[in-house]
């Protein structure tokens, strides 16, 4: 195993944290036994994702924006992460996340010691409350793809030394075009393109590239 400085490329719910923060917000809503079955079928790959994505945004339609706050004393970091992210550095790569999930979110969880960058969906926002619609562009399977290579060439690290890390269907493009993938506590279809299956700890991603 050679040593180089990797760009690390996750996916957020159930991987950089181990919540889905969609979840989270429905249950400020009532609405969380009904999105989660929306989410489990397109982590499964059965329904689009930008589709079912809007469809569970519309049961946020009303809630305040102070639920972001509330939200994020919630969300914990999944084993072995904190750790990944600072050997990651340590070996002079950089992390980035790339989510199906909402910027802001991800404004109040991501430390910026761990994250060097991050790029998810936005929730509408008028007169303090959401308005159950998503800003501009979905985040999709290709988003991240293409995310992965444009912050691969803004910090000059080759493809081979990418590393794509997911748990669903939606991570699969970022998968392929990546130099490794790692499926952590991934679904079947994820787990088969996989170069490493995690389900324990984070760290065990280090070994791809820091030699033992």
């Amino acid at each position: 195993m050679t040593n180089f400085s990797p760009l690390l490329v996750l996916d957020c719910d159930s991987t950089t944290i181990e919540q889905e923060v969609i979840e989270l917000l429905a249950e400020h809503t009532g609405s969380r036994a009904e999105v989660a079955a929306i989410t489990a079928a397109a982590m499964r790959g059965e329904y689009d994702f930008a589709t079912s994505l809007r469809e569970r945004v519309k049961t946020l339609a009303g809630a305040p924006e102070s639920i972001f706050k509330e939200v994020a004393t919630q969300i914990t970091f999944s084993p072995g992460f904190t750790e990944l992210a600072a050997a990651a550095h340590s070996a002079g790569g950089k992390v980035c996340v790339v989510s199906g999930g909402f910027m802001e979110v991800l404004d109040l969880i991501l430390p910026h010691h761990l994250v060097d960058c991050y790029h998810a969906n936005r929730l509408e926002i008028q007169d303090g409350k959401l308005t159950g619609r998503v800003q501009g562009e979905i985040v999709t399977a290709e988003t991240k793809a293409q995310y992965l290579q444009k912050w691969a060439v803004q910090f000059g690290t080759e493809l081979r030394h990418t590393i794509a890390i997911g748990d669903g269907a939606n991570d699969l493009e970022m998968m392929r075009v990546a130099g490794s993938a790692v499926a952590f506590k991934a679904k079947p279809v994820v787990r088969e393109h996989a170069d490493l299956i995690v389900d324990d700890s984070l760290k065990r991603v280090i070994s791809l590239f820091t030699a033992a």
